[in-house]
């Protein structure tokens, strides 16, 4: 058996070995009914840290992969052996489910990019890898307990040096974003924000608040879901939002680089060491979005409030106002809202992910009725600082007398538009009558930039209509004069001139 063919099949069983615990309903165990009597006995497990199964490792920027040094509930002489600063911020981190009992790799990239962001800082990564590598719905069940150990560690720290509890941030991936919220709700006083990172599906989408994250557990909650694709109850991310403020990059299934054909080649190419990432690639993709957000400040991605992932995908809700989109991730505007705001973006399949949001939209014309489906187009966009070509789109429709709307997106930023091209290949050599070309007329196309909340109409080059045939010449389009330009498109010109509406975060 070859060596793909070997990571293929090893893989193949790995996922089977997962997906069966993800099958299984959680069960409480011995000891987890007494959970719900918590709030009852406040002030008596508050104060009793004999039962604290989970350790909290102080990280350093030197030294970011070793456990150099714990800070230890109930002994307070090692918040000073461990140079814990109390006069700044400090982050929280706590992982998920794990098969090999040891911190992933993730964990030291994350401890250098808050670092690297806030030098000043303070780093703990809570230590829960017993009971994390359990079978997966016995891990699930221990997040109840793993929550109250972080509650005890941030009410007696909060207690022991009157730390502000509005410099607490907690970052949870998977299983360990739901450890944070029950943490937070279990502590004295709200914390102030928490970070989920595709908390974890199974056992939890149906779920009550009590046991999950929910946007109760902080002063602010905001969420990535990055694998959420399947039925609920066997998605590997939560679908359902669980933040003020949860966002759905790339719809929130596969993330492009995920997809099986590279990380099957990844796992052959680097070892079976590297075999967990078939299923983790997407799940995993929401840290590195975050780690993106704190170390390329200069390349923040944005994200936007839309009904649904299809509206977004037809380029639909690109808007700013009112507070429609916000940052990805470190800086968020904290927006508190009543209810969840489902907010969706695209990016690439490398860090930095940023890229630029342009809705297009076209209405065709023609003399004769024409209907298709699925139809290969390219687009090609110039502006100001550069040129995006032949950017690859299936139009799923293309019918006359009617207007498409569409989501297109470039990694670079090209400035002001321009220019636009639109070419319809052919789909194959038999489907193309070159002898009499079906062709539609475009009298004027429309787009919208999310990044720069501006709207441009481009007019046919030459004459009242460019000419689109399949398998034809590019139809070119220029943008209009300013004088052409219509009133609202002015004053959306004039509020951008005004500049952005979003304020650095001050956490």
């Amino acid at each position: 058996m070859g060596r793909v063919s070997s990571a293929c099949f090893i893989s193949w069983m790995y996922l089977v070995y997962i997906s069966s615990g993800f099958a299984t309903t959680i069960e409480p165990a011995s000891g987890f009914a007494t959970f719900n009597n918590i709030m009852e006995n406040a002030t008596e497990w508050m104060t009793d840290f004999s039962d604290i199964e989970s350790k909290f490792s102080f990280r350093t920027s030197e030294e970011p992969e070793d456990d150099l040094c714990y800070i230890v509930p109930g002994q307070p002489e090692t918040i000073k052996e461990c140079n814990f600063n109390p006069d700044t911020k400090t982050f929280i981190v706590i992982h998920g489910w794990t098969v090999t009992g040891m911190f992933e790799s993730w964990v030291p990239k994350l401890v250098t990019a808050l670092y690297d962001r806030e030098p000043t800082a303070n780093v703990i990564v809570v230590d829960w890898l017993s009971r994390a590598q359990q079978h997966y719905p016995t891990s699930a069940a221990y997040t109840k307990l793993v929550g109250r150990d972080v509650a005890k560690f941030v009410n007696w720290l909060q207690a022991e040096i009157d730390y502000p509890w509005e410099r607490l941030h907690l970052l949870g991936y998977s299983l360990g974003a739901h450890v944070a919220g029950i943490a937070g709700l279990l502590t004295k006083h709200k914390v102030n924000r928490i970070t989920g990172m595709d908390p974890a599906g199974p056992s939890f989408e149906y779920a009550d608040a009590q046991s999950t994250l929910s946007p109760d557990d902080a002063l602010f909650v905001d969420v990535l879901h990055t694998n959420t694709r399947g039925s609920p109850d066997r998605s590997i991310g939560i679908q359902r939002p669980v933040g003020h403020i949860d966002i759905y990059p790339n719809g929130g299934t596969f993330q492009p680089g995920c997809d099986l054909q590279n990380t099957v080649l990844m796992v052959a190419t680097t070892g079976l060491r590297n075999m967990d990432q078939i299923v983790k690639c997407s799940h995993e993709r929401s840290i590195h979005l975050f780690i993106d957000s704190l170390v390329n400040q200069e390349q923040e991605s944005f994200a936007y409030r839309c009904s649904s992932k299809d509206s977004f995908n037809k380029g639909m809700c690109l808007s700013c106002r009112k507070n429609r989109c916000n940052k990805v991730g470190y800086g968020v505007n904290k927006i508190r809202t009543r209810r969840s705001s489902k907010m969706y973006m695209k990016t690439r399949d490398v860090m930095p992910y940023k890229v630029f949001h342009y809705q297009v939209k076209v209405h065709f014309f023609g003399k004769t009725k024409l209907s298709y489906t699925d139809q290969p187009m390219k687009i090609s966009l110039y502006g100001i600082h550069g040129e995006k070509e032949n950017i690859p789109y299936i139009m799923p429709a293309l019918n006359t007398n009617t207007t498409m709307s569409f989501l297109l997106t470039t990694d670079t930023d090209i400035g002001e538009l321009l220019m636009v091209k639109l070419l319809w290949e052919k789909d194959t050599l038999i489907s193309w009558p070159w002898w009499n070309p079906d062709t539609f007329h475009i009298r004027k196309l429309r787009i919208k930039s999310g990044e720069r909340q501006s709207k441009i109409i481009f007019s046919a080059k030459e004459g009242e209509f460019s000419y689109l045939s399949r398998g034809g010449e590019a139809a070119v389009f220029m943008k209009e004069k300013e004088t052409q330009s219509s009133r609202k498109n002015q004053r959306l010109h004039k509020l951008k001139m005004h500049g952005s509406s979003f304020k650095q975060s001050t956490e």
